[in-house]
């Protein structure tokens, strides 16, 4: 199944606001990618996802360096940055999605560096920078069960 929605938010608290519609709309057991080149707000988006959770987004920077942080809320939500992967095969012996069928909800950034060690249903998001601070979103659900109820979320 693969369904494409389109958004657009023109600023970095657009953005966020957006996630925050996402993260209320969570029930648990959501697994969310987001894509774009650096800088492009995936961390924006995943603060606002936190703030929808019932989390401070304030709480909320990119794992790069340690992979995964965990966020306690109405949700938990595990964070994972998959930048300093260099392939896929350094995730086998790594347990970052255990909790993917929990009724938390994960965030992973850098999806393409995952290859088939990510979950299959899932809302993928590439965030594609415009013009100044202007962001296209495009939002895929993959897989046989994606969360269908994400895909309607408006900021």
């Amino acid at each position: 199944m693969s369904r494409v929605h389109t958004r657009s938010t023109t600023s970095p608290e657009a953005t966020a606001d957006f996630g925050a519609a996402l993260g209320a709309a969570c029930r648990g057991g959501e697994v969310i990618l987001l894509s774009g080149p650096l800088g492009a707000g995936k961390t924006h988006l995943t603060k606002g996802i936190a703030r929808g959770l019932g989390i401070d987004p304030r709480q909320v920077t990119s794992p790069t360096f340690t992979l995964q942080a965990i966020h306690h809320g109405r949700l938990p939500l595990y964070h994972v940055d998959l930048y300093r992967v260099d392939s896929p095969l350094e995730l086998e012996h790594l347990e970052l999605f255990e909790e993917v069928d929990g009724p938390g909800v994960t965030v992973i950034e850098w999806p393409e560096r995952g290859g088939e060690h990510l979950p299959p249903d899932t809302l993928h998001i590439r965030i594609i920078p415009a013009q100044g601070d202007e962001r296209r979103l495009e939002l895929t659900l993959e897989g046989d069960d994606p969360p269908v109820h994400l895909a309607g979320c408006h900021p």
